[in-house]
Protein backbone atom coordinates (compact mmCIF):
# COMPACT_ATOMS: atom_id res chain seq x y z
CA UNK A 1 0.00 0.00 0.00
CA UNK A 2 3.01 2.25 1.07
CA UNK A 3 4.62 1.66 -2.63
CA UNK A 4 0.79 2.47 -4.32
CA UNK A 5 0.56 5.66 -2.50
CA UNK A 6 4.31 6.67 -3.64
CA UNK A 7 3.73 5.77 -7.18
CA UNK A 8 0.23 7.48 -7.40
CA UNK A 9 2.05 10.44 -5.74
CA UNK A 10 4.62 10.63 -8.14
CA UNK A 11 2.04 9.95 -11.06
CA UNK A 12 -0.26 12.71 -9.97
CA UNK A 13 2.52 15.26 -9.22
CA UNK A 14 5.45 14.49 -12.26
CA UNK A 15 5.63 16.70 -15.50
CA UNK A 16 6.93 13.48 -17.42
CA UNK A 17 4.11 11.60 -15.89
CA UNK A 18 1.07 13.85 -16.77
CA UNK A 19 2.60 14.82 -20.52
CA UNK A 20 3.02 10.87 -21.23
CA UNK A 21 -0.23 10.17 -19.80
CA UNK A 22 -1.55 13.12 -21.91
CA UNK A 23 0.05 12.56 -25.14
CA UNK A 24 -1.17 8.48 -24.66
CA UNK A 25 -4.84 9.12 -24.03
CA UNK A 26 -5.04 11.53 -26.91
CA UNK A 27 -2.70 9.14 -29.70
CA UNK A 28 -5.35 5.99 -28.03
CA UNK A 29 -8.42 8.49 -29.03
CA UNK A 30 -7.15 8.48 -31.89
CA UNK A 31 -6.11 5.46 -33.62
CA UNK A 32 -9.71 3.81 -31.67
CA UNK A 33 -11.12 7.07 -33.93
CA UNK A 34 -8.93 5.76 -37.10
CA UNK A 35 -9.04 2.37 -36.76
CA UNK A 36 -13.56 2.66 -36.56
CA UNK A 37 -13.32 5.18 -39.25
CA UNK A 38 -11.58 3.14 -41.70
CA UNK A 39 -13.07 0.18 -41.05
CA UNK A 40 -16.16 1.23 -41.48
CA UNK A 41 -14.99 3.09 -44.64
CA UNK A 42 -13.34 -0.33 -46.26
CA UNK A 43 -16.48 -2.27 -45.13
CA UNK A 44 -18.83 -1.96 -48.69
CA UNK A 45 -15.75 -2.16 -50.72
CA UNK A 46 -13.79 -5.51 -49.07
CA UNK A 47 -17.38 -6.71 -48.68
CA UNK A 48 -17.90 -6.58 -52.39
CA UNK A 49 -14.14 -8.01 -53.15
CA UNK A 50 -15.24 -10.77 -50.80
CA UNK A 51 -18.48 -11.18 -52.60
CA UNK A 52 -17.37 -10.97 -56.02
CA UNK A 53 -14.57 -13.56 -55.16
CA UNK A 54 -17.06 -16.25 -54.17
CA UNK A 55 -19.62 -15.61 -57.23
CA UNK A 56 -16.44 -16.01 -58.89
CA UNK A 57 -15.53 -19.33 -57.81
CA UNK A 58 -18.83 -20.60 -57.66
CA UNK A 59 -19.47 -19.21 -61.36
CA UNK A 60 -16.73 -21.26 -62.88
CA UNK A 61 -16.67 -24.34 -60.87
CA UNK A 62 -20.35 -24.74 -61.71
CA UNK A 63 -19.30 -23.83 -65.45
CA UNK A 64 -16.31 -26.27 -65.59
CA UNK A 65 -18.57 -29.24 -63.88
CA UNK A 66 -21.47 -28.56 -66.29
CA UNK A 67 -19.36 -29.00 -69.31
CA UNK A 68 -16.99 -31.78 -68.35
CA UNK A 69 -17.47 -34.96 -69.73
CA UNK A 70 -18.51 -37.62 -66.69
CA UNK A 71 -15.65 -39.73 -67.04
CA UNK A 72 -13.35 -36.57 -66.30
CA UNK A 73 -15.11 -34.63 -63.59
CA UNK A 74 -13.06 -36.86 -61.00
CA UNK A 75 -9.84 -35.68 -62.40
CA UNK A 76 -10.87 -32.19 -62.66
CA UNK A 77 -12.41 -32.29 -58.98
CA UNK A 78 -8.85 -33.64 -58.17
CA UNK A 79 -6.77 -30.66 -59.71
CA UNK A 80 -9.56 -28.19 -57.88
CA UNK A 81 -8.70 -29.41 -54.66
CA UNK A 82 -4.63 -29.87 -55.20
CA UNK A 83 -4.43 -26.47 -57.54
CA UNK A 84 -6.78 -23.91 -55.95
CA UNK A 85 -7.57 -25.42 -52.47
CA UNK A 86 -11.41 -26.17 -53.78
CA UNK A 87 -13.52 -28.81 -52.74
CA UNK A 88 -16.89 -29.89 -54.04
CA UNK A 89 -19.23 -32.13 -52.29
CA UNK A 90 -22.86 -33.46 -52.65
CA UNK A 91 -25.37 -31.57 -50.20
CA UNK A 92 -27.28 -33.75 -48.35
CA UNK A 93 -30.28 -33.55 -46.18
CA UNK A 94 -28.39 -35.08 -43.37
CA UNK A 95 -25.92 -32.64 -43.25
CA UNK A 96 -24.42 -31.14 -39.68
CA UNK A 97 -24.21 -27.29 -40.84
CA UNK A 98 -22.54 -25.07 -38.90
CA UNK A 99 -24.02 -20.73 -39.03
CA UNK A 100 -21.91 -18.77 -41.17
CA UNK A 101 -18.32 -17.16 -40.29
CA UNK A 102 -18.96 -14.65 -37.56
CA UNK A 103 -17.77 -11.61 -38.94
CA UNK A 104 -19.57 -8.31 -39.52
CA UNK A 105 -18.74 -8.34 -42.91
CA UNK A 106 -20.52 -11.83 -43.70
CA UNK A 107 -24.22 -10.21 -43.74
CA UNK A 108 -22.88 -7.98 -46.73
CA UNK A 109 -21.24 -10.48 -48.51
CA UNK A 110 -24.40 -12.91 -48.01
CA UNK A 111 -26.44 -10.37 -49.36
CA UNK A 112 -24.52 -9.51 -52.58
CA UNK A 113 -23.91 -13.35 -52.97
CA UNK A 114 -27.71 -14.56 -53.13
CA UNK A 115 -28.55 -11.62 -55.25
CA UNK A 116 -26.36 -12.86 -58.06
CA UNK A 117 -26.51 -17.00 -57.43
CA UNK A 118 -29.77 -17.33 -55.94
CA UNK A 119 -31.72 -16.59 -52.67
CA UNK A 120 -31.40 -20.13 -51.42
CA UNK A 121 -27.90 -19.94 -51.08
CA UNK A 122 -26.37 -21.35 -47.95
CA UNK A 123 -23.20 -20.63 -46.11
CA UNK A 124 -21.64 -22.23 -43.20
CA UNK A 125 -18.60 -22.16 -41.23
CA UNK A 126 -18.22 -26.12 -40.62
CA UNK A 127 -20.29 -28.49 -42.66
CA UNK A 128 -19.66 -32.05 -41.59
CA UNK A 129 -17.08 -31.42 -38.95
CA UNK A 130 -15.08 -29.55 -41.76
CA UNK A 131 -13.72 -25.97 -41.38
CA UNK A 132 -13.58 -23.63 -43.69
CA UNK A 133 -16.07 -21.21 -46.00
CA UNK A 134 -18.61 -23.33 -47.15
CA UNK A 135 -21.39 -22.04 -50.15
CA UNK A 136 -24.08 -24.37 -51.65
CA UNK A 137 -25.06 -23.77 -55.55
CA UNK A 138 -26.97 -25.86 -57.73
CA UNK A 139 -26.70 -27.74 -60.97
CA UNK A 140 -29.43 -28.23 -62.43
CA UNK A 141 -31.74 -30.48 -59.79
CA UNK A 142 -28.61 -31.48 -57.16
CA UNK A 143 -27.15 -29.29 -54.46
CA UNK A 144 -23.64 -29.15 -54.07
CA UNK A 145 -21.17 -27.92 -51.32
CA UNK A 146 -17.90 -25.78 -52.40
CA UNK A 147 -15.45 -25.61 -49.68
CA UNK A 148 -12.91 -22.79 -49.89
CA UNK A 149 -10.07 -23.10 -47.36
CA UNK A 150 -10.64 -19.91 -44.87
CA UNK A 151 -7.16 -18.84 -46.26
CA UNK A 152 -8.07 -17.80 -49.65
CA UNK A 153 -10.69 -15.50 -47.55
CA UNK A 154 -8.45 -12.00 -46.69
CA UNK A 155 -10.98 -10.80 -44.62
CA UNK A 156 -9.82 -8.47 -41.74
CA UNK A 157 -11.42 -10.25 -38.38
CA UNK A 158 -12.03 -7.87 -35.28
CA UNK A 159 -9.09 -9.24 -33.77
CA UNK A 160 -7.07 -8.62 -36.58
CA UNK A 161 -7.81 -4.89 -36.61
CA UNK A 162 -7.28 -4.53 -32.72
CA UNK A 163 -3.61 -6.41 -33.26
CA UNK A 164 -2.95 -3.42 -35.65
CA UNK A 165 -4.11 -0.67 -33.57
CA UNK A 166 -2.68 -2.55 -30.43
CA UNK A 167 0.74 -2.61 -32.31
CA UNK A 168 0.16 1.27 -33.73
CA UNK A 169 -0.75 2.30 -30.31
CA UNK A 170 2.65 0.87 -28.66
CA UNK A 171 4.10 2.42 -31.39
CA UNK A 172 2.85 5.81 -30.22
CA UNK A 173 3.14 5.46 -26.50
CA UNK A 174 6.70 4.86 -27.39
CA UNK A 175 7.04 7.87 -29.14
CA UNK A 176 5.12 9.82 -26.05
CA UNK A 177 7.50 8.60 -24.14
CA UNK A 178 10.58 9.70 -25.89
CA UNK A 179 8.48 12.83 -26.38
CA UNK A 180 7.87 13.68 -22.68
CA UNK A 181 11.72 12.98 -21.87
CA UNK A 182 12.57 15.49 -24.00
CA UNK A 183 10.62 18.08 -22.49
CA UNK A 184 10.97 16.98 -19.27
CA UNK A 185 15.01 16.85 -19.66
CA UNK A 186 15.73 20.79 -19.63
CA UNK A 187 13.35 20.66 -16.44
CA UNK A 188 15.13 17.54 -14.42
CA UNK A 189 18.49 19.36 -15.66
CA UNK A 190 17.47 22.64 -13.66
CA UNK A 191 15.96 20.82 -11.09
CA UNK A 192 19.34 19.30 -9.91
CA UNK A 193 20.81 22.15 -10.67
CA UNK A 194 18.96 24.19 -7.97
CA UNK A 195 19.34 21.59 -5.51
CA UNK A 196 22.84 21.64 -5.83
CA UNK A 197 22.48 25.13 -4.87
CA UNK A 198 20.34 24.43 -2.35
CA UNK A 199 23.42 22.38 -0.82
CA UNK A 200 26.03 24.94 -1.30
CA UNK A 201 27.57 23.93 -4.59
CA UNK A 202 28.00 25.40 -7.50
CA UNK A 203 26.63 23.47 -10.04
CA UNK A 204 27.53 22.91 -14.26
CA UNK A 205 26.29 25.76 -16.18
CA UNK A 206 23.26 24.73 -18.13
CA UNK A 207 23.09 24.56 -22.15
CA UNK A 208 21.93 27.40 -23.40
CA UNK A 209 20.62 25.24 -26.23
CA UNK A 210 16.70 24.13 -27.65
CA UNK A 211 13.64 25.94 -28.02
CA UNK A 212 13.89 29.86 -27.03
CA UNK A 213 11.73 29.18 -23.57
CA UNK A 214 14.15 26.98 -21.88
CA UNK A 215 17.16 28.92 -23.66
CA UNK A 216 15.89 31.65 -22.02
CA UNK A 217 15.32 30.24 -18.41
CA UNK A 218 19.17 28.48 -18.61
CA UNK A 219 20.50 31.52 -19.43
CA UNK A 220 18.84 33.10 -16.69
CA UNK A 221 19.77 30.58 -14.13
CA UNK A 222 23.22 31.11 -14.77
CA UNK A 223 23.54 34.58 -14.71
CA UNK A 224 21.96 33.96 -11.30
CA UNK A 225 24.84 31.69 -10.41
CA UNK A 226 27.28 33.70 -11.31
CA UNK A 227 25.44 36.51 -9.01
CA UNK A 228 25.04 34.26 -6.10
CA UNK A 229 28.82 33.12 -6.35
CA UNK A 230 29.69 37.32 -6.20
CA UNK A 231 27.33 37.94 -3.42
CA UNK A 232 29.26 34.76 -1.99
CA UNK A 233 33.06 36.35 -2.67
CA UNK A 234 31.86 40.10 -1.34
CA UNK A 235 30.07 39.00 1.61
CA UNK A 236 33.38 36.70 2.57
CA UNK A 237 35.46 39.89 2.18
CA UNK A 238 32.85 42.26 4.26
CA UNK A 239 32.87 39.78 7.09
CA UNK A 240 36.69 39.65 7.16
CA UNK A 241 36.18 43.83 7.26
CA UNK A 242 33.81 42.89 10.13
CA UNK A 243 35.73 40.66 12.29
CA UNK A 244 38.95 43.26 12.34
CA UNK A 245 36.95 46.37 12.57
CA UNK A 246 34.76 44.63 15.30
CA UNK A 247 37.30 42.78 17.08
CA UNK A 248 40.01 45.46 17.06
CA UNK A 249 38.00 47.76 19.62
CA UNK A 250 36.64 45.13 21.92
CA UNK A 251 40.39 43.81 22.36
CA UNK A 252 41.34 47.12 23.17
CA UNK A 253 38.82 47.91 25.59
CA UNK A 254 39.68 44.56 27.41
CA UNK A 255 43.00 45.91 27.30
CA UNK A 256 41.31 49.19 29.16
CA UNK A 257 39.32 47.37 31.40
CA UNK A 258 42.05 45.62 32.84
CA UNK A 259 44.29 48.85 32.96
CA UNK A 260 41.25 50.67 34.48
CA UNK A 261 40.35 51.54 38.32
CA UNK A 262 37.44 49.39 38.53
CA UNK A 263 36.13 47.35 41.30
CA UNK A 264 36.73 43.40 41.14
CA UNK A 265 32.90 42.91 40.75
CA UNK A 266 32.58 46.07 37.69
CA UNK A 267 35.31 44.72 36.24
CA UNK A 268 34.64 41.12 35.79
CA UNK A 269 30.53 42.07 35.07
CA UNK A 270 32.79 44.51 31.81
CA UNK A 271 34.56 41.78 31.05
CA UNK A 272 32.13 39.37 30.56
CA UNK A 273 29.99 41.77 28.37
CA UNK A 274 32.58 42.11 26.52
CA UNK A 275 33.33 37.84 25.98
CA UNK A 276 29.76 37.84 25.18
CA UNK A 277 30.16 40.91 22.48
CA UNK A 278 33.11 38.73 20.87
CA UNK A 279 30.81 35.33 21.20
CA UNK A 280 28.03 36.94 19.68
CA UNK A 281 30.76 37.94 16.83
CA UNK A 282 31.88 34.97 16.24
CA UNK A 283 28.15 33.64 16.00
CA UNK A 284 27.21 36.12 13.41
CA UNK A 285 30.53 35.36 11.49
CA UNK A 286 29.67 31.28 11.60
CA UNK A 287 25.98 31.75 10.16
CA UNK A 288 27.37 33.83 7.31
CA UNK A 289 30.16 32.17 6.64
CA UNK A 290 29.78 30.00 3.11
CA UNK A 291 31.03 26.18 3.18
CA UNK A 292 32.43 25.02 -0.20
CA UNK A 293 32.22 21.54 -1.43
CA UNK A 294 35.61 21.63 -2.99
CA UNK A 295 37.08 21.45 0.47
CA UNK A 296 35.02 18.59 1.65
CA UNK A 297 36.68 15.18 2.21
CA UNK A 298 36.50 11.80 3.43
CA UNK A 299 36.14 12.26 7.41
CA UNK A 300 36.67 9.34 9.96
CA UNK A 301 33.14 9.21 11.87
CA UNK A 302 34.46 7.88 15.09
CA UNK A 303 37.88 9.75 15.19
CA UNK A 304 35.74 12.93 15.05
CA UNK A 305 33.46 12.13 17.74
CA UNK A 306 36.01 10.77 19.75
CA UNK A 307 38.06 14.31 19.16
CA UNK A 308 35.15 16.77 20.05
CA UNK A 309 33.79 14.50 23.15
CA UNK A 310 37.68 14.64 24.30
CA UNK A 311 37.69 18.82 24.18
CA UNK A 312 34.24 19.00 26.04
CA UNK A 313 35.24 16.63 28.93
CA UNK A 314 37.57 19.39 29.99
CA UNK A 315 34.19 21.55 31.06
CA UNK A 316 33.03 21.14 34.72
CA UNK A 317 29.67 20.96 33.76
CA UNK A 318 29.52 18.55 31.08
CA UNK A 319 29.56 14.83 31.30
CA UNK A 320 29.51 12.97 27.82
CA UNK A 321 28.92 9.17 27.11
CA UNK A 322 29.13 8.14 23.69
CA UNK A 323 28.15 5.10 21.97
CA UNK A 324 30.16 5.43 18.23
CA UNK A 325 31.60 1.80 17.55
CA UNK A 326 30.63 2.69 14.19
CA UNK A 327 33.37 2.45 11.23
CA UNK A 328 32.19 4.59 8.92
CA UNK A 329 33.28 7.51 6.89
CA UNK A 330 31.39 10.54 5.13
CA UNK A 331 32.44 13.43 2.72
CA UNK A 332 32.59 16.44 4.61
CA UNK A 333 34.22 19.71 5.63
CA UNK A 334 35.33 18.23 9.01
CA UNK A 335 36.16 21.49 10.63
CA UNK A 336 32.33 22.74 10.27
CA UNK A 337 30.87 19.32 11.44
CA UNK A 338 33.21 19.82 14.44
CA UNK A 339 31.34 23.06 15.12
CA UNK A 340 28.27 21.46 14.59
CA UNK A 341 28.98 18.94 17.32
CA UNK A 342 30.69 21.67 19.11
CA UNK A 343 27.39 23.69 19.00
CA UNK A 344 25.47 20.89 20.15
CA UNK A 345 27.17 20.80 22.60
CA UNK A 346 27.39 23.87 24.06
CA UNK A 347 23.07 23.94 23.24
CA UNK A 348 22.92 21.08 25.63
CA UNK A 349 25.70 22.80 28.19
CA UNK A 350 23.19 25.91 28.81
CA UNK A 351 20.09 25.12 28.28
CA UNK A 352 19.97 21.05 29.15
CA UNK A 353 21.10 20.47 32.31
CA UNK A 354 19.69 17.11 34.23
CA UNK A 355 17.00 18.68 36.68
CA UNK A 356 18.22 19.00 40.23
CA UNK A 357 22.15 19.40 39.21
CA UNK A 358 24.31 21.56 37.61
CA UNK A 359 25.83 18.95 35.08
CA UNK A 360 24.63 18.33 31.59
CA UNK A 361 24.56 14.94 30.78
CA UNK A 362 25.13 14.32 27.20
CA UNK A 363 24.75 11.45 24.92
CA UNK A 364 26.44 10.41 21.58
CA UNK A 365 25.24 7.85 19.73
CA UNK A 366 26.36 6.51 15.96
CA UNK A 367 24.59 3.71 14.07
CA UNK A 368 25.19 2.69 10.38
CA UNK A 369 21.92 1.52 8.23
CA UNK A 370 22.47 -0.15 4.36
CA UNK A 371 24.68 -2.34 2.77
CA UNK A 372 27.34 -1.26 0.79
CA UNK A 373 27.01 2.45 -1.46
CA UNK A 374 23.40 3.01 0.31
CA UNK A 375 24.99 3.45 3.12
CA UNK A 376 23.38 6.17 6.22
CA UNK A 377 24.78 6.94 8.70
CA UNK A 378 22.61 8.83 11.71
CA UNK A 379 24.44 10.46 14.76
CA UNK A 380 22.48 11.35 17.73
CA UNK A 381 23.27 14.00 20.26
CA UNK A 382 20.92 13.90 23.81
CA UNK A 383 21.05 15.83 26.92
CA UNK A 384 18.80 14.99 29.90
CA UNK A 385 17.19 18.44 30.55
CA UNK A 386 14.16 19.65 30.41
CA UNK A 387 12.98 19.23 26.76
CA UNK A 388 11.40 21.54 24.55
CA UNK A 389 7.31 22.15 23.91
CA UNK A 390 6.28 20.75 20.80
CA UNK A 391 4.56 23.23 19.50
CA UNK A 392 7.15 25.34 19.31
CA UNK A 393 9.67 22.58 18.17
CA UNK A 394 10.39 24.07 14.75
CA UNK A 395 11.26 27.56 16.54
CA UNK A 396 14.16 26.22 17.50
CA UNK A 397 16.05 26.31 14.24
CA UNK A 398 14.81 29.65 13.18
CA UNK A 399 17.79 32.65 13.67
CA UNK A 400 17.93 34.92 16.70
CA UNK A 401 15.13 32.85 18.33
CA UNK A 402 15.46 31.82 22.24
CA UNK A 403 12.52 29.96 24.00
CA UNK A 404 13.14 32.19 27.02
CA UNK A 405 10.95 30.68 29.00
CA UNK A 406 12.69 27.00 29.31
CA UNK A 407 15.51 28.25 28.60
CA UNK A 408 16.70 31.21 30.93
CA UNK A 409 19.93 32.21 29.78
CA UNK A 410 20.17 34.50 26.64
CA UNK A 411 24.12 34.81 26.16
CA UNK A 412 24.94 34.10 22.48
CA UNK A 413 22.71 35.33 19.64
CA UNK A 414 20.11 32.71 19.02
CA UNK A 415 22.18 31.18 15.84
CA UNK A 416 23.60 28.28 17.34
CA UNK A 417 21.12 25.71 15.57
CA UNK A 418 20.38 27.57 12.94
CA UNK A 419 24.20 27.21 12.16
CA UNK A 420 24.18 23.96 13.03
CA UNK A 421 21.39 23.99 10.36
CA UNK A 422 22.62 25.63 7.76
CA UNK A 423 25.94 24.24 7.48
CA UNK A 424 24.15 20.44 7.65
CA UNK A 425 21.96 21.85 4.56
CA UNK A 426 25.08 22.16 2.57
CA UNK A 427 26.65 19.01 3.50
CA UNK A 428 23.31 17.11 2.10
CA UNK A 429 22.65 16.05 5.76
CA UNK A 430 18.86 15.57 7.30
CA UNK A 431 18.34 17.30 10.67
CA UNK A 432 15.53 15.92 12.87
CA UNK A 433 14.68 17.25 16.38
CA UNK A 434 12.49 15.41 19.13
CA UNK A 435 11.87 15.42 22.80
CA UNK A 436 13.88 11.89 24.50
CA UNK A 437 11.90 9.68 26.25
CA UNK A 438 12.37 10.27 29.92
CA UNK A 439 13.10 14.36 29.48
CA UNK A 440 15.78 15.97 27.35
CA UNK A 441 16.68 17.37 23.80
CA UNK A 442 17.10 14.83 21.08
CA UNK A 443 18.78 15.76 17.56
CA UNK A 444 19.43 13.29 14.93
CA UNK A 445 21.83 13.77 12.21
CA UNK A 446 21.68 11.51 8.78
CA UNK A 447 23.83 11.99 6.25
CA UNK A 448 25.38 9.44 3.22
CA UNK A 449 28.35 6.77 4.13
CA UNK A 450 31.34 6.29 1.74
Amino acid sequence: MKFRRISLARLKSGLFWRTFLLLGVLTTLSMASWTGMISWVQRGPQAQQLAAQVISVVTITRAALTHSAPELRTELLFDLVSNEGIRVFLLEENDEVDPPPDIALMPDIERLVKAKLGKNTRFSARVNGMRGFWVSFNIGEDAYWLMLERERIPWLTGIQWLGWAAVVSLVSLLGAAAISSLVNAPLRRLTVAARAIAQGRRPEPLPEKGPQEIRQANRSFNQMVDDLQQVESDRAVILAGISHDLRTPLTRMQLEVEMADLTPDARDGMKSDLAQMDAIIAQFLDYAKPTESSTFVPVDVPAMLDEVAHEVSRLPDVKVTTDIACDVQLRGNVTDLKRVFHNLIENARRYGKTPGTDVAEIDIRCTVKGMHTARRVTIEVQDHGVGVPEDRMAELLKPFTRLDESRSQANGAGLGLAIVERVLLRHGAELQLSNREGGGLSIQITMDAI
